[in-house]
């Protein structure tokens, strides 16, 4: 019996496991590319190879020695070498005019009474001693003065002292140093000092310009833990005397730019170029910021280019390039004198802050999209590998042990967290998404960084692991774009479609909410307007990204045909949300206990949804950033007649870019309003636009 019993438990047993393998896993994600692709780019990237790039590039802060300026400096040699190590072609480096900039060479803060020691040196850490700061060699008494703000400083006799303070280092210095007095300051860091007490910010100081203005003095800054106990000690009224000596000088330099290609088979299809700047400045190094991007794009090169030779993949239609300079300084020489290239680009995707482990500074690995101003398939083909490495580099409880190892032998095996963002600019691929250039141009970045522009961003922070996976995604996205035939198209299609649904779903979300604040009955029918507007807004967008996809496609009727039906799904899906919206509008008026909301349009609406600014030749015949000589060539009593708010717009650059000849003033509005914290006015819109005409950049 007992016998009989264990059988059939055993069977019953056999039957559970059965079905539970048996269930549809609802986790079910894919690549645009074939499986065996992704295993062959999987395989071939190395977070070990990025990881060593940092370590070489930026492991550490350093004094950057004469003949870098004068010749080429370190970072960008190292990738050009690299390159040809690599085989990559046209590896060169590309000179552009720079200026002059600030070069420390020695700095040394000495306690001399009532003893010597040491308080800060730049050879130990080279943050301690402010850009910015002149040459000195001066012995002084130090002085607390907290905050060191006007109030605080009044009274005080800081005039041949040295002030120590936990404010702002420039503005002490402003206001102690250049106009008091003072020696000099020493500032205690406050960044993030309950995290990590021993990074300094990366700061700087300078005298107010002008003929008349008052040399800069010097300034050295201390991390919390040591400053804290000078800070004490002043404040027992302990008298301290130290010893300051500083040498520094301005140094002439060229911004210097490395580039390479991976040419594809046909050079009028286009091209699609990585980006990410190797240098910020020329004292800070940072291994995330931004030695990281800068390995990252290195090893997608390296990655591609060695599994295009070796056959392992074919190669793409379309040619991938690469570009590595300072950010914004040379990034945007570089780009304005390929205007030709600019306009048979596809798009851009740039890497900023890609490799630091992602736990311990509690970050996602990001992905900013593009605005709506320069809607593009793009963020779709990222999101796709995004969600890829992130939802199946974790392990669940649906589907244990299942997972895809995407990891780095001597990196992290910790999930990876990652979240997709509206734009966000503040690095390289604004210089792409310039209205002036319009390449669609987005940026791969972790964040928070807890040791974000800090001398705590070192090489210990980086993880192989996540460089290796930021390689996966930068190449796996680039090669199918570049590799992009028909068939694609419509796969890209189909997963921007999927994807856009989704997006309007959450702006239905947004539309509601603005409904659910209103509490007075003479907000109604505002707050129903905008509701209205941000679903109408956001669909303008998904059907624009969709009308991007058609680019890709040799036989663009059908493609367009299919693109067509996926912009009417967006039509009826936004008609069943305006419905919604007013469904949800009448039973607020329920709860306001008034009646529902009618939308009336004021004169100008009336006349913004009637006017379609249509950009001129103008906008891209200098290239980046050109179209503003013509604007600052506009007399300023033209400029008067005109008068506007900039808290008003939203956003100039995004309001410039929305300037298609298919958008109204109207649609200009709503698309703004949905993607700005401020509501834009209609007023102000109107007289930039009539700026905008004055300088021959649109018509009407």
């Amino acid at each position: 019996m007992r016998l009989r019993s264990l059988f059939l438990i055993i069977c019953a047993l056999s039957l559970c496991i059965g079905n539970v393998e048996a269930q549809l896993d609802p986790y079910y994600f894919w690549t645009l590319l074939p499986a065996e692709q992704m295993a062959e780019i999987i395989g071939e990237a190395s977070g070990e190879t990025a990881f060593n790039t940092i370590m070489e590039t930026g492991g550490y802060n350093k004094n950057r020695l004469d003949p870098e300026y004068q010749s080429t400096f370190y970072e960008a040699q190292y990738i050009l070498d690299q390159l040809k190590l690599y085989g990559l072609p046209g590896a060169e480096i590309v000179r552009y005019p720079g200026r002059e900039v600030w070069d420390g060479i020695k700095g040394e803060l000495w306690e001399i009474k009532p003893k010597r020691q040491k308080i800060a040196s730049y050879q130990d850490l080279t943050a301690m001693l402010a850009s910015g700061s002149s040459s000195a060699d001066v012995t002084a008494p130090l002085i607390w003065v907290g905050r060191g703000t006007k109030p605080e400083l009044e009274g005080k006799e800081v005039a041949g002292k040295i002030v120590v303070t936990d404010g702002s280092i420039s503005s002490v210095h402003s206001l102690a140093c250049i106009q008091m007095g003072a020696e000099g300051v020493i500032a205690i860091s406050t960044s993030r000092i309950h995290f990590d007490p021993l990074q300094i910010p990366w700061r700087g100081i300078r005298s107010r310009r002008g003929e008349d203005a008052a040399p800069t003095k010097f300034a050295f800054y201390l991390p919390a833990r040591e400053g804290e106990l000078l800070k004490q000690r002043l404040i027992r009224k302990e008298k301290i005397t130290v010893h300051a000596k500083v040498e520094a000088e301005m140094q002439p330099y060229d911004l210097q730019d490395v580039v390479c290609y991976i040419p594809g088979t046909d050079p009028e299809a286009g091209e699609i170029i990585y980006s990410a700047h190797l240098f910020e400045g020329y004292v800070k190094q940072g291994a995330n910021d931004n030695k990281s991007g800068s390995a990252g794009i290195l090893e997608v090169a390296r990655t591609l280019h060695t599994l295009i030779e070796e056959g392992r993949l074919p190669r793409p239609k379309r040619t991938l390039r690469f570009l590595w300079g300072p950010e914004f300084s040379g990034t945007g020489p570089w780009v304005k004198a390929h205007k030709d290239l600019m306009a048979k680009t596809l798009c851009n995707i740039n890497m900023d802050m890609v490799g630091i482990k992602l736990s311990p500074s509690y970050s996602f690995m990001c992905m900013m999209r593009t605005s709506y101003g320069n809607p593009h398939y793009l963020n779709d083909v990222m999101e796709n590998y995004y969600r890829y490495v992130g939802e199946t580099s974790r392990e669940r409880i649906h589907s244990r042990g299942s997972g895809i190892r995407i990891v780095a032998p001597s990196g992290s095996d910790e999930p990876f967290y990652y979240s997709i963002e509206t734009h966000y600019g503040a690095s390289d691929h604004e210089v792409f998404n310039d209205w002036g250039v319009q390449v669609p141009g987005i940026m791969m970045i972790t964040w928070p960084d807890q040791w974000y522009h800090t001398s705590g961003d070192r090489i210990g922070k980086i993880d192989p692991t996540q460089m290796k996976r930021t390689a996966v995604i930068g190449a796996a996205a680039g090669y199918t774009i570049a590799a992009a035939e028909d068939e694609m198209a419509l796969k890209i299609a189909g997963e921007t479609a999927s994807n856009g649904t989704r997006r309007l779903g959450q702006q239905l979300g947004r539309a509601l909410e603005l409904l659910n604040r209103v509490q007075t009955a003479e907000k109604l029918a505002g707050a129903y307007k905008q509701a209205k507007a941000t679903v109408e807004a956001a669909a303008t967008n998904e059907k624009a990204t969709l009308g991007t996809v058609v680019e890709l496609a040799s036989d663009k009727k059908r493609v367009g045909s299919h693109v067509n039906l996926l912009q009417e799904s967006v039509n009826t899906v936004t008609a069943a949300q305006l419905k919604t919206v007013t469904a949800h509008m009448q039973n607020t008026a329920v709860r306001l206990n008034t009646k529902p909301a009618k939308i009336v349009f004021s004169d100008i609406e009336k006349k913004a949804a009637k006017v379609f600014p249509k950009p001129t030749s103008k906008v891209k015949a200098d290239g980046y950033r050109g179209y503003y000589e013509y604007i600052n060539k506009i007399p300023k009593k033209e400029k008067k007649k005109y008068p506007y708010k900039a808290m008003n717009l939203g956003d100039t650059r995004e309001l410039q870019l929305l300037i298609n000849g298919k958008n109204s003033v109207l649609d200009i509005k709503k698309m703004l309003d949905a993607q700005a914290r401020r509501v834009s006015k209609l007023e102000d819109i109107f007289s930039y636009l009539e700026i905008l005409k004055l300088a021959g950049l649109i018509e009407f």
